[in-house]
């Protein structure tokens, strides 16, 4: 019987050895990508299929600006919670033009650290993942 555990745990050790560090590794990853950042609960649409003020946007975001508001470029708190729970500072929003109005309307992007760009066309009661190529 000590043989037989012997043998076990000796070819259990290896794996048990070699494994450990990459699980924990994996691990700590899965839960970051939970915690802040974990998008498959949103529909996703591509740039094409919003409004053409999104696609001008977009542009805009990607050159740097300048942006038409001074408050294009913001921090976006998510106190909403609708947004995967990233830390304060990783999301970023900008206004999307609404033709008609002389205000900032409703429609925005807010961008993640990490380049994802989530519509709203609501002031933050929806989002919807958008496909940007960059």
């Amino acid at each position: 019987m000590l043989t037989g555990l012997i043998a076990v745990l000796g070819l259990l050790g290896p794996v048990a050895a070699a494994s450990a560090e990459p699980v924990t590794e994996r691990s700590s990853a899965v839960t970051a990508a939970a915690t802040c950042g974990n998008t498959s609960g949103f529909e996703r649409v591509a740039l094409s299929s919003l409004p053409p003020e999104a696609t001008d946007t977009v542009r805009l975001i990607q050159q740097g600006g300048p942006y038409p508001y001074p408050e294009d470029g913001g921090v976006f708190h998510n106190w909403e919670g609708i947004l995967p729970d990233c830390p304060d500072g990783y999301y970023h929003e900008y206004t999307v033009e609404t033709p008609g109005i002389d205000h900032r309307g409703a429609r925005r992007f807010v961008v993640g650290s990490e380049g994802e760009y989530f519509y709203t066309a609501d002031h933050y009661e929806s989002f919807r993942l958008t496909e940007v190529n960059s």
